[in-house]
């Protein structure tokens, strides 16, 4: 496993929802916050002895902690409730071309209980940051692990012989581990036990999935129209099922749905050719997908996840209500899984980008196509559902242009970046609010207020309400 933490890897690496790193210099209780905050969400890296910048400074300087202090502290401060985690010396040349050592920790998710800081304050790997925990979430957090342990229950007659070795040893070369034994990394990865699989482990790496858990599959569904119909107008017209470990399924969905996604030709003004846009942005599409196979509850058996295609929108379905910590409002923003071991092996496969992407880069995306923002919902709060529309009818393909020839050239460019935002959000939707748009440019909302009234005063935005406190008072595109 050493064999990972190359140079590049160490100095490279952007810092992640799964890696981190960090100076000599910090106090080993700093440090130890962090090991908390990834203990705490899906486990991680943490490498001590290199610069934020990625400079190789080693420990071998005047003002750095000792190896020492830093291998010693989480053991010392965290006896409460102390964290599992691995610790390896990496050699290495530093920055001053002397030999040294950078410290890696190598921390495993607490499954079954919050873990406090020796401050007895909770902390939580979100994104590339650590984050402390107000109260409520803390309470919300303890709620949620009580939903983790399926992923590290044994399934009692599976065993070995239910790998898929081709798909492991795969897995084994990308994190340059291709001489170590089906067993032994397995066992690193908490994947086996006892000799037996754990749901985790066959999800990921059996063969067949469905032997053990039944709804471990995803349906893609097809319709003719913009709704679901039954008897005589039964408008059903393909249906795929997908099955196999979790890599697999997440590559055979990307083939389905790009057999069947169509592509549209317009004719581009700017060089006069027709051009092609996809129904839907790929990324949108795809991280939907993986988000729904790595978040999904793979606890409620009654369920699967469907991908259903009509012909105005994509619905995305998984079956289990959000991690607590998680909710409609704020998902665009928080990242927490509740399968924190299927998370971290598809990370390391280079299927979840948790990085700054996500659920926010979706929004980006369809913004960037012209579409309308996605939208999730939770049919009868026991599910998460992802609503893509593609809008091809009545979409502009050149929402820029037909703003710039209703507004004119000179007034349009006259407009600041987040004006223009505004517009092209009021473009799509048929009215904004000063909390949408707050949300939408990430500004406070007296500045997002100012904003739409100066947009008000200079005749590109129509206001309605009863009077300014009005608590359903909209703005509307007058153009």
């Amino acid at each position: 496993m050493q064999g990972r933490f190359s140079k590049e890897f160490l100095t490279t690496e952007v810092e992640n929802q799964f890696f981190d790193r960090k100076s000599a210099k910090k106090k080993p209780e700093e440090i130890v916050k962090h090991l908390v905050g990834f203990a705490n969400a899906s486990g991680g890296i943490l490498v001590v002895g290199v610069e934020d910048n990625g400079e190789l400074t080693g420990f071998q300087y005047i003002g750095a902690h000792s190896i020492e202090e830093f291998k010693t502290a989480p053991i010392k401060l965290l006896r409460d409730t102390p964290i599992m985690f691995e610790v390896i010396e990496v050699p290495i040349e530093n920055c001053r071309n002397q030999k040294d050592t950078v410290l890696v920790f190598d921390i495993k998710p607490s499954t079954k209980q919050v873990i406090i800081c020796y401050d007895r304050e909770v902390y939580l790997r979100i994104k590339d940051e650590t984050h402390k925990l107000s109260y409520e979430q803390r309470r919300l957090l303890e709620y949620d692990k009580g939903q983790r342990f399926f992923e590290d229950e044994e399934v009692i007659d599976s065993g070995l012989e239910d790998i898929d070795g081709e798909l492991l040893f795969s897995y084994k070369q990308k994190m340059g581990a291709k001489d170590s034994g089906d067993e032994e990394i397995l066992i690193a990865r908490n994947l086996l036990k006892n000799g037996h699989l754990t749901n985790a482990g066959v999800l990921l790496f059996a063969k067949y999935p469905t032997k053990y858990i039944p709804n471990a599959r995803m349906k893609f569904l097809r319709f003719d129209g913009n709704r679901f119909q039954t008897g005589s107008n039964f408008n059903l017209i393909k249906e795929i099922t997908i099955e196999g470990p979790l890599p697999r399924m997440i590559e055979k969905a990307k083939e389905v749905l790009n057999s069947q996604l169509r592509d549209f030709q317009f004719l581009s003004q700017e060089t006069g050719k027709f051009e092609i846009m996809p129904e839907y942005p790929e990324f949108a599409w795809f991280e939907g997908i993986v988000n729904a196979l790595v978040h999904r509850d793979y606890s409620v058996y009654g369920d699967y996840i469907r991908i259903s295609m009509y012909d105005d929108r994509l619905e995305i379905f998984s079956p289990g209500k959000l991690p607590n910590i998680v909710t409609l409002e704020n998902m665009k923003y928080t990242r927490y899984s509740r399968n924190p071991r299927i998370a971290r092996i598809l990370s390391e496969f280079g299927w979840v980008k948790e990085l700054n992407e996500g659920v926010k880069r979706i929004f980006s995306e369809m913004e960037k196509q012209f579409l309308k923002f996605p939208s999730y919902s939770e049919p009868n709060e026991n599910a998460v559902q992802l609503n893509l529309e593609n809008n091809i009818l009545n979409r502009s393909l050149r929402m820029k242009e037909n703003l710039e020839q209703k507004i004119s050239q000179e007034i349009f460019n006259s407009l600041n970046e987040d004006e223009k935002l505004v517009l092209y959000y009021a473009s799509m939707n048929n009215h904004v609010t000063v909390k949408e748009m707050s949300q939408y440019l990430n500004r406070g909302g007296t500045y997002t207020r100012n904003l739409l009234k100066d947009l008000r005063e200079k005749n590109l935005l129509k206001w309605c309400g009863s009077n300014a406190k009005d608590p359903k008072q909209y703005y509307y595109l007058e153009i």
